[in-house]
């Protein structure tokens, strides 16, 4: 079993735990509508997040493991968020975070997303990661370019929820870019 753990300035990813507190603090994030509005899914309830992380640690246990679904804590240890990032063949992932509303504005968006760089590029080898953004979500735009991510362009009717389809921008970055600082 492969497990994760990455401490950047202020924020740490670690994997999720059965526990009322991992499954409280998932609901904290998907349970709320704003929160996951540009997601490509709808707010989940208690019973759902529960469901969720037995599906996380059913993953920890795959050979070869595909999916990162890590929880995001601050300083003081309280969870804010959630990190993924998922494999897809031997060179490349998609990447994605969302974080509770109450955190929003204070940088941790660009912590995460270079934690889960370091992860990609630096832990598995990995040549390419991309996300996918709504685009009616600038600020997920921004913290990708800051990154280092490039705008690859946009996929129609990508996800549908809310009855109706979503488009989506999808953005990228490769190994060397990430090493050399874009």
């Amino acid at each position: 079993m492969e497990t994760v753990r990455l401490a950047g300035p202020r924020l740490t990813l670690r994997e999720y735990g059965h526990t009322p507190e991992d499954v409280a603090a998932l609901h904290a994030v998907h349970g709320d509508p704003e929160t996951v509005r540009h997601l490509p899914f709808d707010a989940a309830d208690f019973e759902d997040c529960a469901d969720q992380i037995a599906l996380y640690l059913d993953e920890l246990e795959q050979e070869p493991r595909v999916h990162y679904r890590l929880a995001v804590d601050d300083a003081d240890g309280r969870t804010i968020g959630q990190a993924a990032l998922t494999r897809e063949g031997g060179h490349a992932a998609q990447l994605g975070c969302v974080l509770r509303r109450d955190t929003w504005g204070r940088g941790h968006a660009g912590e995460v997303t270079a934690l889960l760089c370091a992860l990609g590029f630096d832990t598995l080898g990995l040549h390419r990661l991309y996300a996918r953004t709504d685009p009616d979500n600038p600020a997920a735009a921004r913290v990708l370019t800051r990154a280092g991510f490039r705008y690859e362009g946009r996929i129609r009717a990508e996800s549908h929820r809310d009855g109706g389809w979503h488009d989506a921008l999808q953005y990228s970055l490769l190994a060397p870019e990430w090493r050399t600082g874009g």
